[in-house]
């Protein structure tokens, strides 16, 4: 409880948060049950991390791998994969290539996350973790061929879609293990530059900028997760709550920035908000009874019922149905969320 309440206090109170005070205050209460996992904690287990072609994706790989996980590397360019591939069993002494797949999908480009969903359902019978991790931020507003703003679809669309169609596998990794399988939704501190915005999801309005785009996207992922809680999850089996989990990448200077400009400005908070710095522990929050969990998803409806192929969005958001159990602190975002599901 003191964790969280340490957590709460320094997001909210932002600048120390995100400066290496914030590691350092926080170090010393990752013991317990918020300690990193014993190493084989995830023997036997399959893992999917998007974005792994480098930073903060590599680093959730590399961690799962020496946990005992076989880990896909989703990327999105197969030389960059294989690159980040010979790096982590450089790093992993004994790791044979066989526990470090590559995979290429683009997740900006929906039917492209389809035929990925197909064919790795047909190769993989049983998926225990899925890191959505992936992220982008550009210079300025693009779309792709479905006609989709990017950051929203490779942050949000994207990882939306691909969750539905590997439901089933989720779940049979689960009655595989005998344990909870997991959703990890990667967001960001970035999220406060920007209100969340549902009137303008694709962007279209205004003066563009990548890290208003980064912001945005972000702030919907943390939306998201409680979205598909909801969906997946009858409310006495549902559980919501934020991992701790510090990381830094690239674009963190240019997103501090933003943050910076927002608050100045008085940019509204609007839902839950949060952010991380430092070092991403223990495979990014998997292991450890406090860690969120989705667990046992029921079969995946059609992914997006009654969408446009070419521009399915988050057309079919449910209802939250209210209570304490389908709120997400506002101190919780950035770090690794997703949510127990029966």
């Amino acid at each position: 409880m003191l964790g969280s309440a340490l957590d709460t206090v320094l997001d909210r109170t932002l600048v120390p948060g995100y400066s290496r005070i914030g590691y350092l205050l926080r170090r010393p209460g990752w013991n317990g049950a918020r300690a990193d996992p014993p190493r084989g904690a995830l023997a036997g287990r399959t893992a999917l991390v998007t974005g792994a072609g480098g930073g903060l994706g590599e680093a959730i790989a590399t961690g799962l791998v020496r946990l005992g996980a076989t880990v896909h590397l989703l990327v999105r360019s197969r030389d960059k994969g294989v690159a980040a591939q010979d790096r982590i069993l450089a790093a992993v002494p004994g790791l044979s290539r066989d526990r470090l797949p590559v995979q290429v999908c683009d997740l900006g480009e929906l039917a492209d996350v389809r035929a990925f969903a197909t064919r790795f359902t047909t190769e993989v019978d049983a998926l225990d973790v899925l890191v959505h991790n992936a992220g982008l931020l550009p210079p300025e507003r693009s779309e792709t061929s479905e006609g989709n703003e990017l950051t929203l679809a490779v942050h949000v669309l994207g990882p939306l879609l691909l969750t539905r169609l590997l439901a089933d596998t989720l779940a049979a990794g689960a009655e595989r293990s005998g344990a909870d399988s997991r959703v990890i939704i990667m967001s960001s501190g970035g999220m406060y530059a920007q209100p969340l915005r549902a009137d303008d999801l694709q962007f279209r309005t205004g003066d563009y900028g990548g890290t208003a785009a980064y912001a945005r996207t972000k702030r919907m992922q943390v939306v998201l997760t409680g979205l598909l809680a909801d969906e997946l999850a009858p409310p006495a089996r549902h559980r919501a709550r934020p991992a701790p989990g510090l990381g830094t990448h690239p674009g963190r200077h240019r997103v501090a920035a933003a943050v910076r400009q927002g608050r100045r400005a008085g940019a509204p908070h609007t839902g839950p908000g949060g952010g991380h710095r430092g070092v991403a522990r223990g495979g990014a929050g998997v292991g450890g009874r406090d860690r969120p969990v989705l667990a046992r998803p029921r079969p995946a409806p059609d992914p997006l019922p009654g969408a446009d192929p070419g521009d399915p969005g988050p057309a079919r958001a449910v209802p939250r149905r209210g209570g304490p159990a389908h709120r997400l602190s506002p101190g919780a975002s950035s770090r690794v969320r997703a949510a127990r599901v029966t």
